[in-house]
């Protein structure tokens, strides 16, 4: 069968991989933090081919190798709320999920608190048999409150613990600037995307760090994918999908020409 089916259908498949990226980028055009991925292709497996004037390059089309995440920072926008948290620069804040232990990376600052419920001592006054107030300490549960992303996974400090928030802290609506961390790694590529905006680094990214921007209070990062340039792209993956149909149908007419001669 002419090579040209296998090359216009590996076309439109990957074509179609490609539009999937620039959609989802459409679709998070405003999700607060959300870092816009950017397709590469590279070529498949090629070979020369005899012809008149010399050999001539063969090949079987190209496939999507990676979506490759664009880290650079976006613009800030003021929400005046005290638990939202934007980052002035390069780095990432850390969640940490408290049942497995995971921690994952994000730079989406728009948090809130979670009370959770531990053992601790608890300070009881009561009055005795003369009148006289006592004070005893008791062993039970105890309600504290931790910065959280909202998702059960909580938010670490810049001495890499969870963020302890005093339960009168906690009720107010001007709550005080926090130790929000933020960490970064010397090596960002193939780091892993996963759910609800977060990130998760692989060996070659190497160890975590101190990350150089600053935490702002109040603020939320936009996201940095760019409308005009994902749509631009869409409309690009879509001529491309239709010369990949075009040129099935183009070879599927020359069989049949050449099947008919008798």
């Amino acid at each position: 069968m002419n090579i040209s089916f296998y090359t216009a259908s590996v076309g439109a498949q990957q074509q179609q991989s490609r539009l999937d990226v620039h959609a989802n980028n459409i679709a998070n055009v405003n999700t607060f933090g959300f870092r816009a991925k950017q397709p590469s292709f590279s070529q498949l497996m090629t070979g020369p081919v005899v012809g008149i004037e010399g050999d001539l390059m063969r090949g079987v089309g190209s496939r999507m190798e990676d979506a490759a995440t664009d880290f650079r920072q976006s613009g800030l926008t003021g929400t005046e709320r005290a638990l939202d948290y934007a980052i002035n620069g390069q780095g990432f804040f850390a969640l940490m999920d408290p049942r497995t232990g995971e921690i994952s990376y994000t730079r989406d600052g728009s948090f809130t608190l979670s009370e959770m419920k531990e053992q601790g001592e608890t300070q009881v006054t009561e009055l005795d048999e003369n009148g006289v107030s006592v004070t005893r300490t008791e062993q039970g549960e105890v309600s504290k409150w931790y910065l959280s992303d909202g998702m059960g996974r909580f938010v670490l400090g810049k001495t890499g613990q969870r963020i302890e928030v005093d339960a009168e802290t906690a009720e107010r609506t001007d709550i005080p600037e926090l130790p929000v961390g933020v960490f970064d790694f010397i090596n960002h590529d193939g780091m892993l995307s996963m759910g609800d905006n977060r990130i998760i680094p692989i060996e070659k990214n190497r160890q975590v760090g101190i990350g150089s921007g600053e935490a702002v209070q109040g603020y939320l990062e936009l996201s940095n994918a760019d409308l005009a340039n994902e749509l631009t792209k869409v409309i690009e993956s879509q001529r491309s999908f239709q010369y990949m149909l075009r040129m099935i149908t183009t070879s599927d007419e020359i069989e049949t020409t050449v099947n008919g001669l008798r």
